[in-house]
């Protein structure tokens, strides 16, 4: 199968947040329907404390998936919370919404991933509508040295809680003990991926280490074994195929598209009654 390794960058976003970027604007026809992936990950609050205040999104979904720590968010359809460790936000854009992400002060580590999924054309001005997920909600589907956390999608006949997908999409957490091995099977017009977050393990015969990321576009078995103990993530999604017009926080399919968006932004008319 053919397969691509990323590596990602460290960079800074929101007011200040470090983290790592796996992928962004220049791998989305690569990636598709998947547009960026960071990974944050620090014990040191200067790196994260200062957060994402309030700023907009059009045309995709966010999820935000917590491994340690604590964020309060909150935005303008009156949707308001805490999600800590095991706890996932998937936040559908649609139309436009304003929301804001803020990291709590913590002495231990403060850790997670966010996924952007780009929406379709025709679903980019959608009602927007947020998911909270508590990391209790989440299946584990337990094998010999084999636990997988079931976010979206379906493994082994145990569905995820996140219902009433827009794109279909598979989010697995999977943790290999040394030695230990499991397939997956690609379908063709998918895209799919692992991100390493802890570890070292072979993934189609690849060597993959701590936040390195390989990427499949071909439908096959892919077959994945723990060289020592791995904590990754499985995505997979269904392709669009469809152009996409990408700025900052907005993500939609024409130049015409964004410059509206921002203009609405400017004008005070972003965010649409429903």
């Amino acid at each position: 199968m053919k397969k691509i390794i990323l590596q990602g960058h460290s960079t800074y976003d929101g007011a200040g947040v470090k983290l790592k970027r796996i992928f962004a604007h220049d791998h989305t026809k690569l990636t598709d329907p998947f547009l960026l992936l960071d990974h944050f990950g620090s014990d040191n609050p200067d790196d994260y404390i200062k957060g994402f205040p309030w700023h907009p999104h059009r045309g995709i979904e966010t999820v935000t998936y917590m491994l340690g720590g604590t964020v309060e968010h909150g935005d303008n359809i009156g949707n308001a919370g805490t999600i800590g460790p095991g706890d996932i936000q998937w936040m559908t854009a649609g139309g436009g919404v304003i929301h804001q992400e803020m990291p709590k002060p913590s002495k231990g580590m403060m850790h997670g991933l966010q996924l952007w999924v780009n929406l379709p054309a025709k679903n980019k001005m959608m009602e927007p509508r947020y998911r909270g997920i508590l990391d209790h909600e989440v299946p584990i589907v337990k094998m010999s040295g084999r636990e997988v956390r079931v976010i979206a999608g379906a493994y082994k006949n145990v569905n995820g809680p996140v219902e009433g997908l827009v794109v279909d999409i598979e989010y697995l957490d999977v943790r290999l003990k040394k030695g230990k091995a499991l397939s997956y099977e690609a379908k063709k017009g998918y895209t799919s991926f692992f991100y390493l977050i802890e570890g070292t393990g072979e993934f189609d015969s690849a060597k993959l280490e701590k936040a390195q990321l390989i990427l499949f576009t071909e439908a096959g078995s892919i077959a994945i074994k723990a060289i020592e103990d791995i904590h990754c993530i499985f995505v997979t999604g269904k392709q669009l195929n469809e152009p996409v017009a990408w700025g900052g926080p907005i993500v939609m399919n024409t130049q015409q598209e964004l410059e509206t968006a921002f203009r609405e932004l400017d004008e005070g008319t972003f965010i649409k009654k429903v």
